[in-house]
Protein backbone atom coordinates (compact mmCIF):
# COMPACT_ATOMS: atom_id res chain seq x y z
CA UNK A 1 0.00 0.00 0.00
CA UNK A 2 1.63 3.48 -0.98
CA UNK A 3 0.68 6.42 0.56
CA UNK A 4 -0.62 7.54 -3.21
CA UNK A 5 -3.22 5.23 -3.03
CA UNK A 6 -5.01 6.85 0.28
CA UNK A 7 -4.93 9.87 -1.14
CA UNK A 8 -6.12 8.77 -4.28
CA UNK A 9 -9.01 7.23 -2.62
CA UNK A 10 -8.77 3.68 -1.01
CA UNK A 11 -12.28 1.82 0.15
CA UNK A 12 -11.71 0.06 3.21
CA UNK A 13 -14.19 -2.61 4.96
CA UNK A 14 -14.00 -2.87 8.16
CA UNK A 15 -15.58 -5.11 11.16
CA UNK A 16 -16.33 -2.68 14.16
CA UNK A 17 -15.48 -3.99 17.28
CA UNK A 18 -18.45 -3.77 20.03
CA UNK A 19 -18.52 -1.06 22.20
CA UNK A 20 -16.56 1.11 19.67
CA UNK A 21 -17.68 4.28 18.25
CA UNK A 22 -17.61 4.69 14.67
CA UNK A 23 -15.80 7.80 14.98
CA UNK A 24 -13.33 6.16 17.03
CA UNK A 25 -12.45 3.43 14.09
CA UNK A 26 -11.99 6.71 11.69
CA UNK A 27 -9.57 7.94 13.74
CA UNK A 28 -7.86 4.49 14.55
CA UNK A 29 -7.57 4.66 10.72
CA UNK A 30 -6.62 7.95 10.07
CA UNK A 31 -3.97 8.04 13.16
CA UNK A 32 -2.10 4.93 11.63
CA UNK A 33 -2.23 6.50 8.31
CA UNK A 34 -0.72 9.45 8.88
CA UNK A 35 1.58 8.23 11.19
CA UNK A 36 2.69 5.14 8.63
CA UNK A 37 3.71 8.09 5.97
CA UNK A 38 4.22 10.46 8.14
CA UNK A 39 1.38 13.09 7.00
CA UNK A 40 -0.12 16.05 8.58
CA UNK A 41 -3.14 15.28 7.32
CA UNK A 42 -5.40 12.62 5.37
CA UNK A 43 -9.24 12.22 4.44
CA UNK A 44 -10.97 9.49 6.51
CA UNK A 45 -14.58 9.16 6.68
CA UNK A 46 -17.08 5.97 7.46
CA UNK A 47 -20.47 5.52 5.24
CA UNK A 48 -23.20 5.19 7.47
CA UNK A 49 -22.57 5.15 11.36
CA UNK A 50 -23.37 1.65 13.75
CA UNK A 51 -23.63 2.45 17.95
CA UNK A 52 -21.75 1.56 19.92
CA UNK A 53 -23.31 -1.69 20.82
CA UNK A 54 -23.17 -2.68 17.32
CA UNK A 55 -20.95 -4.69 15.42
CA UNK A 56 -20.20 -5.00 12.06
CA UNK A 57 -19.58 -3.70 8.51
CA UNK A 58 -18.08 -0.07 8.43
CA UNK A 59 -17.34 1.13 5.07
CA UNK A 60 -14.43 3.51 5.64
CA UNK A 61 -13.17 5.72 2.77
CA UNK A 62 -9.99 7.68 2.37
CA UNK A 63 -8.48 10.77 -0.07
CA UNK A 64 -10.71 11.08 -2.91
CA UNK A 65 -13.19 8.44 -2.08
CA UNK A 66 -14.25 10.56 0.35
CA UNK A 67 -16.64 12.11 -2.19
CA UNK A 68 -18.26 8.88 -2.64
CA UNK A 69 -20.04 8.65 1.08
CA UNK A 70 -22.59 9.97 0.75
CA UNK A 71 -23.55 7.92 -2.55
CA UNK A 72 -22.52 4.93 -0.27
CA UNK A 73 -24.88 5.52 3.16
CA UNK A 74 -27.96 5.93 0.51
CA UNK A 75 -27.79 2.30 -0.85
CA UNK A 76 -29.78 -0.99 1.52
CA UNK A 77 -28.44 -2.23 4.54
CA UNK A 78 -28.31 -5.70 5.95
CA UNK A 79 -28.19 -6.52 9.93
CA UNK A 80 -28.92 -9.76 11.87
CA UNK A 81 -29.38 -9.22 15.35
CA UNK A 82 -31.81 -10.10 18.40
CA UNK A 83 -34.60 -8.91 19.68
CA UNK A 84 -35.89 -9.46 23.47
CA UNK A 85 -39.28 -9.38 24.41
CA UNK A 86 -41.05 -8.35 27.51
CA UNK A 87 -38.49 -5.98 29.11
CA UNK A 88 -38.05 -2.08 27.58
CA UNK A 89 -34.96 0.34 28.05
CA UNK A 90 -35.45 3.87 27.22
CA UNK A 91 -32.43 3.69 24.94
CA UNK A 92 -34.53 1.00 22.82
CA UNK A 93 -31.07 -1.50 23.47
CA UNK A 94 -28.49 -2.65 26.02
CA UNK A 95 -26.76 1.77 26.43
CA UNK A 96 -29.77 1.75 29.08
CA UNK A 97 -30.87 -0.31 31.71
CA UNK A 98 -34.27 -2.11 31.68
CA UNK A 99 -36.94 0.48 32.69
CA UNK A 100 -40.05 -1.70 32.23
CA UNK A 101 -41.04 -5.31 31.82
CA UNK A 102 -44.64 -6.68 29.75
CA UNK A 103 -46.19 -9.58 29.79
CA UNK A 104 -45.48 -12.07 27.06
CA UNK A 105 -47.33 -15.44 27.83
CA UNK A 106 -49.64 -14.79 24.91
CA UNK A 107 -47.18 -14.22 22.53
CA UNK A 108 -46.61 -16.93 20.07
CA UNK A 109 -44.56 -18.27 17.38
CA UNK A 110 -47.40 -17.18 14.64
CA UNK A 111 -47.59 -13.57 16.30
CA UNK A 112 -43.98 -12.90 16.22
CA UNK A 113 -43.64 -14.23 12.27
CA UNK A 114 -46.37 -12.03 11.66
CA UNK A 115 -45.49 -9.06 13.33
CA UNK A 116 -42.36 -9.04 11.50
CA UNK A 117 -43.97 -9.83 7.81
CA UNK A 118 -46.23 -6.61 8.90
CA UNK A 119 -42.81 -4.26 8.89
CA UNK A 120 -42.22 -4.71 5.42
CA UNK A 121 -42.68 -2.28 3.06
CA UNK A 122 -42.75 1.53 3.31
CA UNK A 123 -43.39 3.23 6.73
CA UNK A 124 -42.41 6.31 8.80
CA UNK A 125 -40.14 5.71 11.67
CA UNK A 126 -39.42 7.74 14.64
CA UNK A 127 -35.55 7.57 15.22
CA UNK A 128 -35.03 6.91 19.35
CA UNK A 129 -34.15 9.99 21.75
CA UNK A 130 -31.13 8.13 22.39
CA UNK A 131 -29.69 8.84 18.92
CA UNK A 132 -26.79 10.95 16.94
CA UNK A 133 -29.62 12.88 15.22
CA UNK A 134 -29.17 16.74 16.09
CA UNK A 135 -31.41 19.06 16.74
CA UNK A 136 -30.59 22.98 17.52
CA UNK A 137 -26.72 21.71 16.97
CA UNK A 138 -27.43 19.22 19.95
CA UNK A 139 -27.11 15.23 19.43
CA UNK A 140 -30.30 14.02 20.24
CA UNK A 141 -28.52 11.52 22.76
CA UNK A 142 -27.17 14.47 24.58
CA UNK A 143 -30.82 15.47 25.38
CA UNK A 144 -31.72 12.51 26.38
CA UNK A 145 -29.57 12.19 28.72
CA UNK A 146 -29.92 14.92 30.64
CA UNK A 147 -33.45 14.02 30.65
CA UNK A 148 -34.73 16.42 28.48
CA UNK A 149 -37.87 15.63 26.06
CA UNK A 150 -37.62 16.52 22.98
CA UNK A 151 -40.12 16.19 19.58
CA UNK A 152 -38.67 13.92 17.15
CA UNK A 153 -39.80 14.00 13.57
CA UNK A 154 -40.74 10.57 12.02
CA UNK A 155 -38.80 9.93 8.49
CA UNK A 156 -39.68 7.95 5.80
CA UNK A 157 -37.86 4.53 6.11
CA UNK A 158 -38.32 0.96 3.66
CA UNK A 159 -38.08 -2.61 5.01
CA UNK A 160 -37.09 -5.22 2.29
CA UNK A 161 -36.82 -7.78 3.55
CA UNK A 162 -37.44 -8.97 7.49
CA UNK A 163 -36.83 -12.88 8.14
CA UNK A 164 -37.47 -14.45 11.16
CA UNK A 165 -34.31 -16.76 12.12
CA UNK A 166 -34.70 -18.56 15.16
CA UNK A 167 -36.75 -18.50 18.19
CA UNK A 168 -35.37 -18.77 21.48
CA UNK A 169 -37.85 -17.40 23.92
CA UNK A 170 -37.74 -14.30 24.80
CA UNK A 171 -35.00 -14.31 22.32
CA UNK A 172 -35.91 -13.74 19.20
CA UNK A 173 -33.21 -14.13 15.79
CA UNK A 174 -34.08 -11.78 13.07
CA UNK A 175 -32.18 -10.84 9.49
CA UNK A 176 -33.46 -7.41 8.41
CA UNK A 177 -32.41 -5.82 5.26
CA UNK A 178 -33.28 -2.18 5.08
CA UNK A 179 -33.28 1.38 3.79
CA UNK A 180 -30.96 4.13 5.00
CA UNK A 181 -31.53 5.74 8.09
CA UNK A 182 -33.54 2.40 9.61
CA UNK A 183 -33.33 2.23 12.94
CA UNK A 184 -33.21 -0.97 13.80
CA UNK A 185 -33.69 -0.14 17.53
CA UNK A 186 -36.42 1.47 16.67
CA UNK A 187 -37.89 -1.77 14.85
CA UNK A 188 -37.19 -3.42 17.75
CA UNK A 189 -39.25 -1.36 19.84
CA UNK A 190 -42.16 -1.41 17.69
CA UNK A 191 -42.28 -5.18 17.55
CA UNK A 192 -42.81 -5.57 21.37
CA UNK A 193 -45.90 -2.71 20.98
CA UNK A 194 -47.28 -4.47 18.07
CA UNK A 195 -47.27 -7.84 20.21
CA UNK A 196 -49.08 -5.93 22.85
CA UNK A 197 -45.66 -6.49 24.60
CA UNK A 198 -42.62 -4.69 25.22
CA UNK A 199 -39.20 -5.09 23.31
CA UNK A 200 -35.79 -3.80 23.55
CA UNK A 201 -32.54 -4.74 21.08
CA UNK A 202 -30.23 -7.01 22.40
CA UNK A 203 -27.75 -7.32 20.11
CA UNK A 204 -27.10 -6.02 16.52
CA UNK A 205 -24.23 -6.99 13.78
CA UNK A 206 -24.52 -5.04 10.13
CA UNK A 207 -23.57 -7.62 7.38
CA UNK A 208 -23.72 -5.84 4.41
CA UNK A 209 -24.01 -2.19 2.76
CA UNK A 210 -24.62 -2.49 -0.85
CA UNK A 211 -22.26 -4.83 -2.46
CA UNK A 212 -20.23 -4.51 0.83
CA UNK A 213 -20.08 -7.66 2.16
CA UNK A 214 -18.86 -8.59 5.86
CA UNK A 215 -16.93 -11.60 4.54
CA UNK A 216 -14.55 -9.22 3.26
CA UNK A 217 -14.04 -7.18 6.53
CA UNK A 218 -11.03 -6.89 8.96
CA UNK A 219 -10.50 -5.10 11.88
CA UNK A 220 -9.27 -1.75 12.89
CA UNK A 221 -6.07 -4.07 14.63
CA UNK A 222 -5.82 -6.52 11.71
CA UNK A 223 -5.47 -3.41 9.19
CA UNK A 224 -3.04 -1.38 11.69
CA UNK A 225 -0.75 -4.30 11.94
CA UNK A 226 -1.11 -5.28 7.99
CA UNK A 227 0.15 -1.21 7.41
CA UNK A 228 3.31 -1.24 9.50
CA UNK A 229 4.28 -4.28 8.17
CA UNK A 230 4.28 -2.96 4.27
CA UNK A 231 7.47 -1.08 3.63
CA UNK A 232 7.10 2.71 2.84
CA UNK A 233 6.92 3.90 -0.65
Amino acid sequence: MKVEDFKEGKVLIIDKPLNWTSFQVVNKIRWAIRKKFNLKKIKVGHAGTLDPLATGLLVICTGKMTKKIDEFQAEAKEYTGTITLGKTTPSFDLETEIDKEYPTDHITEKAILETAASFKGISEQKPPLYSAIKKDGVRLYELARKGEQTEIKSRKIEIFEFEIEKIEFPKVFFRIVCSKGTYIRSIASDFGIKLKSGAHLSSLRRTKSGNFDLSAAETPESFVEKLKKEGAN
